[in-house]
């Protein structure tokens, strides 16, 4: 079974230039997604949804190809993408020639997607695809940067003094009528789970339910500061803790980090099926 402590991270890592999609290293959720007591079916829906924003191939003739790729895990996979090993998938790509874009987002499919839903307990099984845009560089105008809309935790002056999750921050106002609101927040960091180094991000709560106590829910939100986890991880911790701890109707989590080695990562997890957001960034990433 792949580790995180098996994987590059805050090792030295040979240059590849030439294809190799034996560098995807798959880590299984199973193990961080026990430690918040999801054993079984997951509560939530949802996808990682990522931005590649250095990717580049040589054409036919030798030309080198620069694009973007938004790729779209969704959360059923048992497995997430360790992000060094993406980057070093990604630049085995620099000196390999494909005929076409369509070549490329074609590899990146079936290459991701067997990484992503590799089972040890199902050897051989046929992968389920996972969504792969490439855009050319006549498309990079339209990839607009947004900030994630809702009413905003900061502005709250709040004492902070936990910087490790502490969950018993979260409650809700008693006896008030239920709300439905979207509440943002700036100030989410973590730390990679294996090298310590910070990951800053932005995080929107969406919920419909007896209304949270804002202060505690910032200060929660604050508490990940110095916390060691992977994004996906974060961001299903956050979910689970809130839905256990105040017991919404409805819950969605959306979390986008700032890019680390040309990629960021967005997990976006939900209680209840809908749309995935848009791929758009923030001004950070």
């Amino acid at each position: 079974m792949n580790t995180p402590e098996n994987s590059q991270l805050g090792k030295s890592a040979s240059y590849i230039d030439h294809f190799d999609a034996s560098l995807l290293f798959p880590i299984p959720r199973a193990g961080k997604r026990s430690e918040i007591g999801i054993t079984s079916e997951t509560p939530f829906f949802g996808a990682d949804m990522w931005t590649a924003f250095e990717l580049s191939w040589l054409n036919l003739r030798g030309k080198p190809q620069v694009a973007l790729a938004h790729i779209t895990v969704p959360c059923e996979t048992p497995n997430i993408i360790e992000s060094k090993s993406f980057k070093l998938y990604l630049n085995s790509f620099n000196n390999t020639r494909f005929a076409d874009a369509d070549a490329v987002r074609a590899r990146l499919r079936v290459d991701l997607s067997e990484a992503a839903w590799r089972d040890p307990a199902r050897p051989g099984a046929a992968p389920a695809s996972i969504g792969v845009r490439v855009l050319l560089p006549e498309l990079f105008d339209r990839e607009p940067v947004y900030e994630l809309e809702g009413l905003s935790l900061d502005r709250l002056d709040v004492e902070c003094t936990h910087y490790t999750p502490a969950p018993e921050l979260l409650k809700v106002l008693p006896h008030e009528a239920p709300v439905s609101e979207v509440l943002v927040s700036n100030l989410l960091k973590s730390n990679c789970l294996v090298t310590g180094q910070p990951d800053w991000g932005s995080v929107q709560i969406s919920y419909t339910g007896a209304p949270m106590d804002q202060e505690g829910l910032l200060q929660y939100l604050v508490s990940f500061r110095n916390h060691n986890e992977f994004h996906e991880q974060c961001v299903e911790r956050i979910f689970m803790d809130i839905w256990r701890r105040t017991q919404p109707l409805k819950l969605a989590v959306y979390a986008r980090y700032t890019r680390r080695g040309g990629l960021d990562i967005n997990p976006f997890r939900t209680s209840y099926p809908q749309s995935l957001p848009a791929n758009t960034r923030t001004a950070r990433q």
